[in-house]
Formats: C-alpha cells, structure tokens, sequence
C-alpha cells in the first residue's frame, strides 16, 4: 500500500511539473479565422517568426480547409522574407506535392525561382572577378529550372512575364560562369579544361555576349594541344561570325603576356 501511495505521489508531481513548465497558448480557443488574421497582421508588421509560428498553429489545428492551404502558401513566402532560403523551399514543395491542382499554384513555382534567384549564398553578382571554386552556379540553375516550370505548365501566368525575364539573365549569368571557368583554366595553362567550357559557351549560351570570346578560348587552346584542324575549326567560325573581332587582330600566340593583358 506504501508503494502505491508513493508511486502516486512521484505520478502526481510529475504531472504537476509537466502542466506548471507549459506556457500558456495564447490561441486557445481562436477561430481559424482568428489565427490566419493575427499571422497575416504579423506577416505584414515584419514579425516573421511570430507569423511562422502562428502559420503553424494553424496547419496543425486546422490542417484542411483554405486556410491551411493559403497558411502553408503563406508560410512559404514568410520564410523567404526572412531570409530562410532553404525552409522557404521546402515549404513550396511540400504545398506542390500536397495540392497539385491548386488554382494559385503557379505562384508556388514563380516563389521558388525568387527564392533562387535571390539566393546570397550563390549571388550572381558575386561571380565577377572571383575564383572559380568561389562560386556554385547550383542556385542559379534551380532558378532557372523553377522559371521554365512555370513559364511551361503555366504560360498565361500573371507570374509568367517576369519569369521569362528572369530567365535571360540567369541565362547570361551561367554563360558568364562557364567563361569565367574557361578564363581560370586558360591562366593555369589548363588547355583541354579550357576547350571544353568554351565549348560549353558556344553550345549551350550562343545567345549570350560571351560566344565570341568562346572562341577565341577555343583556337588558342585547341593550338596549344596540337589539335590544328579544331583550332582552325573554331577560327574559321570565328571569322564567319565575327569579322571585325579584336581577339583576330591580336596574336594566337597564349604564352605572350599581351594575350592576358588583353583580356
């Protein structure tokens, strides 16, 4: 009979601790209505990790319904203020994977490609003039890639303009990348590393501002491993495209210091 008593006793203190370490929830008793309200006002006051919190009460106390398909879509976007790229992600792709055919889900993709795109850990604008093992162009290709799902499944998109944008100047952007790569490899004397990301450029950003400088990458390069029927290759189309490029009035010879004075 001891035991039981004590054995009570240890219950009953435990669950006295347990409800006295417990804050109060303020929300108990709100509406859905209610909470959606009070995390929109939060959302629009800057207060991203109350709204969060708010978004979450919501989805786990109301977890169907509109209100919890905008809160999640809500939650996303909040994240992505608050420069938490990487949750702002994963809560777009669990509202992608949860409501397929949401009437608003093209704004789920064109969140993505911002979250992307804005990304500072892999900020396009970091890329120039940087060592190559510097940057990851990752972010820009996962921009890029949520921009084309959009602007693809969603061609009449009020998001679909802006995207396209977007689109050519991650497309400029990567091109940039790849040259400033060949750039690295050409001043280390890396001569077939160089080829191929020139080649990159002339075949993937032929549209970009840096093909012309692909190939001139590519002849020198290409003389450089004595492979004289590529170098010509690349030099005639050099010629055929750009007549009046300054890289054709400059010597093909790498090891003068003028090639990379040039540059």
């Amino acid at each position: 009979m001891k035991r039981y008593l004590a054995a009570m006793l240890v219950v009953a203190g435990l669950a006295g601790c347990a409800s006295t370490s417990e804050p109060n929830d303020e929300t108990r008793g709100w509406t859905v209505e209610k909470i959606y309200g009070e995390a929109k006002d939060e959302l629009n006051s800057g207060n991203y990790t109350r709204a969060i919190k708010l978004y979450e009460t919501l989805q786990a106390r109301y977890p169907y319904g509109r209100y919890a398909q905008q809160a999640l879509m809500d939650q996303a976007y909040t994240h992505y203020k608050d420069a938490e790229p990487e949750l702002a992600i994963a809560a777009a792709n669990r509202f992608v994977r949860l409501y397929p055919a949401h009437p608003n889900l093209d704004y789920m993709y064109y969140l993505k490609g911002l979250v992307y795109y804005n990304d500072d850990s892999t900020s396009l604008a970091k890329w120039t003039g940087q060592d190559m093992s510097e940057r990851d162009p990752k972010a820009a290709s996962e921009a890029f890639n949520a921009f084309r799902d959009l602007t693809t499944r969603f061609p009449d998109s009020p998001y679909s303009k802006d995207a396209a944008e977007k689109m050519q100047r991650l497309v400029d952007a990567l091109g940039g990348h790849q040259m400033h790569v060949a750039r690295y490899y050409m001043k280390r004397g890396a001569w077939l590393a160089a080829a191929n990301r020139a080649q990159d450029v002339v075949r993937e950003y032929s549209n970009t501002a840096y093909r012309e400088e692909a190939l001139a990458i590519m002849v020198v390069a290409y003389d450089q491993l004595q492979m004289k029927q590529l170098s010509d290759d690349a030099r005639r189309v050099l010629v055929l495209n750009y007549p009046q490029s300054a890289y054709l009035a400059k010597p093909w010879q790498v090891k003068e210091t003028s090639w990379w004075k040039f540059w």
